[in-house]
């Protein structure tokens, strides 16, 4: 009997073994532009303490926020090239990669975070990541940024016909540029490192971000007001390097998917509840902050119509279909 039940927890200690997970010590370099206490960076820091703690301290990520490693054009490049190994940025940017990601900066037509939250972790997000590795990186889960709003400094912007001749800085991104142009603005595609600067003296008239990006930058202290337009959701989009994603095994490239999908659940809460909290300490600070009226929103939305159908058509046909089915948006 003491045989068999030697045999028997020799086997299990070999199964055991034969099913252990296996992780090498490893030091990922994480990059954002956003700054220290913003929603996309806080899932950083999430993620980093997650990752330690699941590969028993193996596999550590350290954050690099405030664009330390450089803007999101040139972290991308250096994912793609093995220099650096992960990074979150606006997935909508993806579409210098890859044009279908610029179905995500489709403005105004995006306004129920849930409906967002279902499309981007199913088929959507789906169809979109698996177009990544051709460009040298891979997709790992969708974060959030939030709902964009734009500010200025020059008058108070209540409809379509005060943004008119406004400076305004945009991503760069010509999708975006095109939807600045149809809202009667002068778009100016500029680096986020160089914002601030430029909103100081007067390079720029204004800008475009979430509120708690616009607190955490200090945007509002050289930008006097501030309107609620709502025009683009922005989902984030975490990236790993390929380089770096093949030297991986399968149980870390396991273990850094399943970690990278559990954090979005809390990022994007943290997410969700900053906004409002952002938007208040702004308007604390003496911001005027101005609601767009319903009127005043369809104007914007017709504006940017041509936009929409211009991308819309260069786009795959199934994605386009189940993001404006699920919205409930139609072009006629």
């Amino acid at each position: 009997m003491k045989k068999i039940v030697g045999i028997l927890l020799s086997l299990a200690l070999l199964g055991g073994t034969a099913h252990a997970q296996e992780y090498n010590s490893r030091m990922i370099k994480f990059a954002a532009t956003g700054q220290e206490g913003t929603p996309p960076v806080l899932g950083m820091h999430i993620f980093a303490k997650k990752l330690a703690e699941r590969s028993g301290n193996k596999l550590k990520a350290k954050v690099f926020a405030n664009g330390v490693l450089g803007g999101d054009v040139q972290v991308l490049s250096s994912l793609q090239g093995g220099v650096i190994e992960m990074m979150v940025w606006n997935a909508g940017n993806m579409i210098s990669q890859e044009k279908d990601f610029g179905i995500l900066d489709l403005p105004f037509i995006y306004q129920d975070v849930g409906v967002m939250d279902r499309l981007l972790d199913g088929d959507v997000g789906k169809k979109l990541t698996d177009k990544l590795p051709a460009h040298n990186v891979i997709g790992l889960a969708f974060w959030e940024q939030g709902f964009r709003l734009l500010s200025n400094n020059r008058r108070e912007v209540k409809g379509l016909k005060d943004m008119s001749g406004l400076k305004i800085r945009v991503q760069q991104n010509p999708l975006l540029v095109d939807m600045w142009s149809a809202l009667g603005t002068n778009p100016t595609p500029m680096g986020i490192s160089e914002l601030y600067s430029a909103l100081e003296t007067g390079a720029v008239d204004g800008q475009e971000t979430t509120a708690p990006f616009m607190l955490g930058s200090k945007y509002y202290e050289v930008q006097k007001y501030i309107t609620v337009t709502r025009h683009n959701y922005n989902p984030q989009i975490v990236l790993i390097g390929k380089p770096f994603w093949d030297k991986l095994n399968k149980d870390e490239q396991a273990l850094i998917i399943d970690v990278a999908r559990e954090t979005a659940i809390e990022q994007r809460k943290i997410s969700r509840d900053a906004q409002t909290v952002a938007l208040d300490k702004i308007r604390a600070a003496g911001n005027v902050v101005s609601d767009v009226s319903p009127a005043e929103m369809e104007n914007m939305k017709q504006a940017v119509k041509p936009v929409i159908a211009k991308y819309a058509q260069t786009f795959d046909p199934d994605i386009t279909t189940t993001v404006f089915d699920a919205v409930g948006f139609k072009l006629d």
